[in-house]
């Protein structure tokens, strides 16, 4: 057996050592937010809010729900276990379509919410209104 783990450590020593992780968990976790934080805004920009928005926890759902054209009781679905995965993927879904992109790309913004929030705001996509918002217009495409 190795001599390395054979070695007490003080209870100052586990203090400090848990303090360091403590504040590594702080620094990795701040700058998740950002980064993640970062494609919101740059979403937001796109649709004309305001970008602080996508920094500030709750209102900027608040905003994502104005993007994508859903109701502000929306905010209630999310609060509900179970069903605020069901309503965060209709919102994605919303937002895909907001910005002129398919299914496909609102399976991306599930699966990869950051990297496909990236996307949105630095790639060419534009933003075309709430998709929640509009009707599907009537096709004649079969009409006799």
């Amino acid at each position: 057996m190795s001599t390395l783990f054979a070695v007490p450590i003080t209870d100052a020593e586990a203090a400090a050592a848990a303090g360091g992780m403590a504040i590594l968990f702080l620094i990795f976790g701040l700058v998740g937010y950002v980064v993640s934080s970062l494609g919101l805004m740059g979403v937001f920009t796109k649709a004309g809010k305001p970008a602080w928005a996508a920094f500030v926890p709750i209102y900027n759902l608040v905003v994502l729900l104005e993007v994508v054209g859903r109701p502000l009781w929306w905010l209630v679905l999310f609060l509900i276990p179970g069903v605020n995965i069901v309503a965060m993927i209709i919102v994605m879904n919303d937002l895909s379509k907001s910005f002129g992109h398919e299914a496909g790309f609102t399976v991306g913004l599930v699966l990869l919410t950051v990297v496909f929030l990236w996307i949105l705001w630095l790639g060419s996509s534009t933003y075309r209104g709430p998709a929640a918002a509009a009707t599907a217009a009537p096709t004649t495409a079969y009409a006799a």
